[in-house]
């Protein structure tokens, strides 16, 4: 699950990347979730990740926060579908009438939060480098 936990959290601050440097193709990426379907897979995709947050969270750098958020995120993934197609379509359209500074700050508090959850998920000394597959010299 570290490496589920790693991976997720690494694109989820990919996303904010993206947004920081190109706030429209950000939003041209979110709007291919305009619909019941997009809706039930970023439902989905929370759901995992918070779920391997959950289950990663005794051997990272931070278990209680990285366990209280594993928790939050599992149950905004599963709110998500019930969120509605046209109250996303609102706020989707709502957030892009900002303008593109609104949305590179938001996008840089995603790219701190993911990097955050990747840092704190990853385990300190021997056990971070058998987590990520680096095999240790004697």
């Amino acid at each position: 699950m570290k490496i589920v936990a790693l991976v997720l959290t690494l694109f989820a601050a990919a996303l904010g990347a993206l947004g920081l440097l190109s706030p429209t193709r950000l939003l041209d990426i979110v709007r291919h979730f305009q619909s019941p379907a997009g809706l039930y897979v970023a439902g989905a995709f929370r759901v995992i990740l918070g779920g391997a947050l959950f289950f990663a969270a005794p051997t990272s750098r931070a278990p209680k926060a990285v366990r209280i958020l594993g928790i939050i995120i599992l149950v905004a993934g599963l709110f998500t579908p019930l969120f509605g197609v046209e109250r996303f379509h609102r706020l989707l359209s709502q957030w892009s009438a900002q303008g593109p500074m609104f949305l590179r700050v938001w996008a840089a508090l995603a790219l701190a939060f993911g990097l955050f959850l990747a840092y704190a998920v990853v385990p300190k000394g021997r056990r971070a480098r058998r987590t990520l597959l680096i095999r240790s010299k004697p």
